[in-house]
């Protein structure tokens, strides 16, 4: 496949010359095709008191796109199994963990997705499983499954037949008038969730190796990625006949040109969708690409049996809530500026949304406790949140929930564990604080007064950071631990998630 591109229009339009194959004489000579576009979608129902997303809302849209064109193909670049609030919860005795995505995805007809780092949060079996109830293809050029020490392909197993996840997907597609033509698509994944049974080969190697594999095979080949932006910028500029690249990772919608590479990302949790649509003319060697950012908003219908569907799975949610909390759905809070709830701010710097956790957690022992910390790993939506705010919304940012403690400490451990959460900048170790600061001369302190190494300081924090899982040496048996109050399950600290909705209704914005 041989390609000259040129730009024609504002960077959405795009010619470019291929082999030129034999066209029917009774053939226009033209096929046209569309690609709908998801990525980074957690939740299946819609989200901020139902203004935005949803995969009924979705369907509805790819039906009423298919139905005008039978050659329209529903894709995901990655992160769908996790996280999310239902894939926390368990039903009927097990771990949901994805499983609702992938009933739902089924019931879409998605064509083809591509591994995000989300889709190895969970053990090798779980994944296993879900690959196994997936009836839509996978993808991934640099991602494989290493058992007992064997790097191979991943595999999708059901109905006693195993298929492999692909490096590389070539789909023909035939229009009315007979005109045929081949698209390749390839898919790779960032590095950043390492696995003992994951190994990840080199994005720009094998995305090279698929490009080069597929040329003299297809008439057009374009990515499904899921890697940072930059990234997906090498790949343009390695491969510069690729005319679109459909990418995930970041959360925000972007269309941006990398030399003759289109990079396209949509909104996370479907608040937005892509609409590529191509036109290929056989008889000039040319093609046009056009992508349409569409909204998923609360004006947009829902397709019946997917709502059915997403509304089978709310009220298993809700049933798990409710044993924590008597009403999920009260909208609570009115966040006028966002909340970043995203996992690179949560576990690399003092955020919004990480103060008003903290300062829930201090608030729910009121004056008894002078500050307080938990882990930046504990902050699960990789989201930003805005506008209504329910009871529901914190159960997705607190997907684990547990205890806030009530800790009484020498000041040098607490110097220690503060510095260490700086260190850790990047991990889930990261500490998100309240009622802490820096002196001009570099010390710590709380409420604009020095921490002191022998005085005695009350803190609330997270019981996951009192475990020793993130921080080794804070356990309540350390020496310089002087006591510990752990909450009844129905106190208000008794769950986090509690302490937070208490604190917000508190409130009244």
């Amino acid at each position: 496949m041989k390609k000259i591109i040129t730009l024609l229009i504002c960077g959405f339009l795009f010619s470019c010359t291929a082999t030129k194959p034999t066209v029917s004489t009774t053939s226009d000579g033209k096929i046209t095709f569309k690609i709908v576009q998801l990525n980074d979608v957690y939740e299946i129902a819609p989200l901020n008191n139902g203004q935005y997303g949803g995969m009924a809302r979705v369907a509805y849209l790819r039906d009423s796109i298919q139905k005008e064109n039978p050659n329209t193909f529903l894709v995901m670049a990655g992160d769908f199994l996790n996280p999310s609030l239902l894939s926390s919860l368990k039903h009927q005795g097990k771990g949901i963990q994805g499983k609702q995505m992938i009933e739902v995805m089924n019931a879409m007809n998605f064509d083809l997705v591509t591994f995000g780092n989300h889709e190895f949060d969970f053990s090798e079996t779980v994944l296993q499983n879900r690959l196994n109830e997936s009836e839509f293809e996978w993808t991934s050029a640099n991602t494989r499954h290493v058992n007992n020490g064997e790097v191979d392909f991943f595999y999708v197993e059901n109905n006693g037949r195993r298929n492999q996840v692909t490096d590389y997907s070539i789909l023909t597609i035939e229009d009315a008038d007979g005109d045929r033509m081949n698209l390749g698509i390839f898919g790779v994944t960032i590095a950043s969730n390492p696995k003992d049974y994951v190994y990840y080969g080199d994005v720009y190697e094998e995305s090279e190796r698929v490009y080069n594999e597929m040329k003299n095979q297809t008439d057009i080949i374009i990515g499904l990625t899921h890697i940072a932006l930059d990234q997906d910028k090498n790949v343009a500029r390695r491969l510069p006949d690729l005319p679109l690249i459909m990418g995930g990772h970041e959360h925000h919608n972007m269309l941006v040109k990398e030399g003759n590479t289109m990079i396209a990302k949509a909104d996370a949790n479907a608040k937005t969708m892509y609409v590529h649509t191509f036109t290929y003319d056989k008889n000039s060697e040319n093609f046009t690409l056009d992508s349409e950012l569409v909204w998923i908003t609360d004006k947009v219908s829902s397709n019946a049996e997917i709502d059915a569907i997403v509304e089978k799975w709310d009220r298993i949610m809700e049933e798990n809530l409710r044993k924590v909390i008597s009403n999920p759905d009260e909208i609570i809070y009115h966040a006028a500026v966002p909340w970043d709830g995203t996992d690179s701010s949560s576990r690399g710097k003092q955020t919004n949304l990480g103060e008003i956790i903290t300062k829930s957690m201090k608030f729910a022992y009121d004056d008894d406790a002078e500050a307080a910390l938990v882990n930046g790993g504990s902050i699960r939506v990789d989201d930003e949140l805005h506008g209504a705010i329910s009871s529901k919304d914190i159960f997705r940012i607190l997907l684990f929930g547990g205890s806030v403690v009530k800790v009484k400490l020498k000041g040098k451990l607490l110097i220690e564990v503060l510095d260490y959460g700086v260190k850790s900048r990047g991990t889930g170790a990261y500490l998100q604080r309240y009622n802490f600061s820096k002196s001009d001369e570099n010390k710590w302190e709380i409420g604009g007064k020095q921490i002191l190494p022998n005085e005695i300081y009350t803190i609330a924090m997270s019981d996951f950071l009192l475990r020793g899982l993130d921080i080794s040496f804070l356990t309540a048996k350390h020496p310089d631990v002087l006591e510990v109050y752990f909450p009844d399950e129905d106190e208000i600290p008794g769950d986090i998630r509690r302490a937070v909705i208490n604190y917000l209704k508190s409130l009244k914005n």
